[in-house]
């Protein structure tokens, strides 16, 4: 998620500007000074030297099938020794052997680091494992890995953990700081609100088969934040919970991303610095991950396509992207989000796609369930700036005529080319709404998380979008749980209060299945 243009004078507000409304950047976030509780942050704080000059720690990722678990992880120098000790006797642990390449050292202060990627195969449902890796040759203590039903997936999905986004915020007698290093007291704050909410949700949730990220998982747009990977990858959780992450726009620049996420059947498509499209099925789902900082539909396109084709009877198709093209969160709905929304609609009808699961918008919303209007519309992209280090978050182009359209218009010429484009936008045909469980549906459901880590949050549009079925904004940290069967996907969203209780935030959601593909 950008940083908004902060107007002058106001912390958080409205500025009519040639009838269109520019937002301020808000002043909301969580201060874990206050949610952590008085010894948990203080054991957090007196270790974050450590985690912040840590970058060797390990991320698991679903792989390319439910069957498979895939690795990645950082160890120090060059002399790399890729492998994972995996098995479910912690005495007798088989080795798997991967591959090792270097890191860019422009990332990493200069020191030398290699990027290790591992795959294991075989595993078995409700099983418990053990596992553990070597760092250049030293292998680490054992961690407990447990796999769930294959047939009864339960999936934590969140959005934004941006870990370093509160930069700015008042925390103290102070502000926090997004200085490199230990020095990134941002990213002090908001690891330990990504690690508060992952116990939470695993508390509450202890059957998780793994996570789905929406995107941006990190804070600093191309530029070197390994202390922001390192507290992001801290999180106790995630020794044993796999998370499927999408390259958000503040991921999308270098290739960080790319050596810590070992993510399976990545297909070349939709590139950027960070990587591109990938997929992989878990029990009855196939899941598509869009990069859709690359605005190139047709490679997007190409992606589904070969998914779909290599698993053609899955029963569920859910995509993952991160721009929200169907959200409600007033800093990014209706401007750069919904760039892609016209060429992305009519694919993701194409493709037969029951659910898209979104980030960026620090809001949460349902929509109801949407289908494309069969018109012609125009195509749209979002560029860089002109330094090339980060997007240019003013502006719209037309991908045909190359004409630049202003998101945030200053004269009438400029709002009418920005009233076309929003209207140009209107490409869709709701199917159906008012209902928690729906059968055999036409249309697809599109899901917007909020910030699951409380780094950063946006204000809701003034007016509900006729697409959206239900939309909040509490200013708390939230997530949402996905059980998926043969016959049902249901998901249920929830939020943290600062005392740490658990919520619903909205009423289980249903789609129902009676007949296969």
């Amino acid at each position: 998620m950008k940083k908004k243009r902060v107007i002058a004078g106001i912390l958080a507000g409205v500025l009519a500007v040639g009838g269109q409304q520019v937002w301020a950047a808000t002043t909301h976030y969580n201060d874990s000074a206050v949610t952590g509780g008085s010894k948990e942050w203080q054991d957090w704080t007196g270790s974050w030297e450590q985690v912040a000059n840590d970058y060797t720690y390990v991320s698991l990722t679903p792989g390319a099938a439910a069957s498979q678990l895939n690795f990645a992880w950082y160890s120090e120098g060059t002399n790399a020794t890729p492998v994972v000790y995996f098995g479910t006797d912690a005495n007798d642990l088989k080795a798997y052997n991967g591959q090792a390449s270097g890191v860019d050292t422009g990332l990493t202060g200069g020191k030398s680091y290699s990027y290790n990627y591992v795959t294991v195969d075989g595993l078995q449902e409700n099983t418990t494992y053990y596992y553990s890796v070597e760092k250049s040759g030293v292998r680490t203590p054992a961690e407990v890995y447990r796999t769930g039903s294959f047939e009864n997936v339960n999936i934590l999905y969140v959005g934004d953990p941006q870990v370093g986004a509160s930069k700015g915020q008042p925390q103290g007698e102070g502000k926090l700081s997004a200085d490199g290093g230990a020095a990134n007291t941002a990213a002090r704050n908001d690891g330990f609100g990504w690690d508060r909410t992952l116990d939470i949700a695993l508390a509450q949730n202890p059957d998780l088969n793994f996570a789905i990220s929406a995107g941006d998982q990190v804070n600093k747009t191309g530029k070197p934040k390994e202390e922001e990977y390192a507290a992001y990858l801290s999180a106790s959780a995630l020794k044993s919970l796999p998370v499927a992450t999408t390259i958000g726009n503040h991921d999308s620049l270098n290739k960080d991303y790319s050596y810590h996420f070992n993510n399976p059947n990545p297909t070349g498509l939709g590139m950027t610095e960070a990587g591109g499209d990938y997929y992989y099925t878990y029990g009855p789902g196939l899941f598509i991950v869009l990069n859709t900082n690359n605005y190139n539909v047709a490679e997007h396109e190409q992606a589904i396509k070969k998914a779909v084709e290599n698993f053609p009877d899955t029963k569920w198709r859910i995509v993952t992207i991160h721009q929200d093209i169907y959200g409600s969160g007033l800093d990014h709905s209706d401007t750069d989000g919904m760039i892609l929304r016209t060429q992305l609609t009519p694919v993701f009808d194409k493709y037969d796609v029951d659910v898209v699961l979104q980030g960026h918008d620090h809001t949460y919303s349902r929509s109801k369930l949407l289908y494309g209007d069969g018109k012609t519309h125009g195509s749209y992209e979002f560029r860089l700036d002109e330094t090339g280090s980060d997007y240019d978050w003013d502006h719209a182009y037309n991908v045909n005529t190359d004409e630049s359209i202003s998101l945030y218009p200053e004269d009438e010429e400029a709002a009418a080319l920005k009233a076309g484009f929003t209207e140009d936008n209107r490409c869709y045909t709701i199917e159906s709404s008012g209902q928690s469980v729906v059968t055999n549906p036409k249309g697809t459901l599109y899901m917007t998380a909020n910030s699951a880590s409380g780094s950063k949050y946006y204000e809701l549009t003034n007016s509900k979008q006729d697409y959206i079925e239900v939309r909040s904004q509490n200013w708390l940290p939230s997530y949402s749980v996905i059980n998926l069967t043969n016959d049902d996907f249901k998901i249920t969203s929830y939020q943290i209060t600062d005392d740490g209780k658990v919520e619903t935030i909205d009423n289980t959601f249903t789609i129902h299945k009676t007949t296969d593909r």
